[in-house]
């Protein structure tokens, strides 16, 4: 009997069905949020955010900062790392000038920025970029992040038609259907590919006593689908830099909840403090999300780090989200450095099994 012929049959797969790629394809590129304790919370790694190839979608109420994460900090991160960004706007709300106060570059070189409202065109949009992209050979293909501002302000068809005759009786529920169809195909696509997709949508509160957490739009069907999900709730910012209660609203903070990822302990939170003047500080809700993993212990009315070399330090919760010395950079490194050190021994242990 001939042996089988692994070789043969792998290049014939991928000949006889379009779109089937073969192998692994963990992800090379991550784009920051623009905050440490954020970026661990989704990747498990304090200086990495979102991955390209996969398909990431920040929820939240109005004004909770999904649009500045997604729209902000992801797109200008993106532009540091030469990835073009493809921004579609369906809010009609993502001006150039407020673009600008964040540092991101809108000229054609950087960014194409398309304006739409309907789920098809936007299917359509990223289907036909695909098939170009796809025809390019690897060493020509471009890193790219498309953002979609947001996927519960699309329309359907049956939206439009029913407007236009006066009408508006709802889309049979057409619509989340239409949503996890988008999100499922892109998953597909980008998958292979550098080629990452970032998503805003509406959440409106649950009226399920057993489970309080935001009901994110749009269906079960996008929620499965979605490879990154993270819930923002929008709260009041009254304390100034200082951390002194005011009573003056100076920004807002935002609970972040991680609802789903692969590459980290799913369900965990964080609070950013956003305020209007200043923006998102990069180690807001560092101090939380370090003293919650044991990190930091509580010593009278400071709080202790003792380093890998026995050093011990010690502040006041106020110097140390003000960084003192240095002191969040110290402990994230040696951190991440533990993390490296248990996962080569887990590794090598592995083998020797």
């Amino acid at each position: 009997m001939r042996p089988f012929d692994i070789s043969r049959f792998r290049k014939d797969i991928t000949k006889s069905i379009p779109g089937v790629s073969v192998g692994f394809h963990d992800p090379t590129d991550w784009i920051s949020t623009g905050n440490y304790a954020l970026n661990y919370l989704i990747s498990g790694d304090f200086k990495k955010g979102v991955p390209l190839g996969k398909v990431t979608v920040f929820a939240g109420e109005s004004g909770s900062g999904k649009s500045f994460l997604a729209s902000g900090n992801l797109v200008k991160n993106a532009q540091l790392q030469n990835i073009y960004v493809i921004l579609i706007d369906s809010e009609n709300a993502l001006d150039e000038k407020w673009l600008h106060a964040l540092d991101i570059d809108t000229s054609e070189e950087k960014m194409l920025k398309l304006s739409m409202s309907m789920i098809d065109d936007v299917a359509k949009t990223i289907s036909d970029f695909m098939k170009t992209y796809r025809e390019l050979a690897a060493e020509d293909r471009p890193k790219v992040l498309f953002v979609i501002d947001s996927l519960g302000m699309l329309l359907t068809p049956t939206d439009i038609n029913q407007f236009e005759a006066g009408e508006l009786k709802g889309d049979m529920g057409r619509k989340p259907k239409a949503l996890a169809a988008l999100v499922r195909n892109c998953v597909n696509m980008l998958g292979s590919m550098n080629v990452g997709l970032v998503a805003t949508n509406h959440t409106y509160a649950s009226q399920d006593p057993y489970n309080p957490d935001q009901i994110l739009s749009g269906g079960q069907g996008f929620i499965f689908a979605s490879s990154i999900i993270v819930a923002m709730k929008k709260l009041k910012l009254k304390e100034d830099e200082e951390g002194n209660k005011v009573t003056e609203v100076l920004g807002i903070r935002s609970g972040c909840k991680v609802m789903k990822t692969r590459y980290s302990k799913p369900f965990e939170d964080v609070e950013l403090r956003i305020p209007y003047e200043s923006g998102l500080d990069p180690y807001s809700g560092l101090f939380g999300l370090l003293e919650k993993n044991g990190l930091i212990a509580k010593d009278g009315n400071r709080y202790v780090y003792v380093d890998l070399k026995g050093n011990t330090h010690k502040y006041f919760r106020k110097e140390w989200n003000r960084n003192e010395n240095g002191i969040f950079d110290l402990v994230m490194s040696e951190f991440s450095s533990k993390l490296e050190s248990t996962q080569h021994t887990n590794s090598e242990t592995q083998d020797e099994e």
